[in-house]
């Protein structure tokens, strides 16, 4: 089991109850850990689309992740 700290931000900041969650996911890609937070905070599938950040880096699923990394949820953003 792996543990990694989660900044969210926008409307994941009340989705996970604060500005970071920690979580504890069995693997160490970015699939593993949204595959746990969907499971752990289920809100979470009603956002249109939520990006994954790995140290200021938009992530795909099967970036591997260390404890040390920044992590953080990008939800969808609205504007004009």
């Amino acid at each position: 089991m792996n543990r990694y700290k989660i900044r969210a931000f926008g409307i994941t900041k009340e989705l996970l109850g604060g500005r970071e969650a920690s979580i504890e996911i069995k693997g160490d890609t970015v699939g593993a850990l949204r595959t746990a937070l969907n499971e752990k905070f289920p809100q979470l599938l009603d956002l249109r689309s939520l990006l994954i950040a790995v140290n200021n880096d938009y992530a795909d699923e099967d970036v591997r992740l260390n404890p040390a990394d920044e992590i953080a949820l990008i939800p969808p953003v609205s504007g004009g």
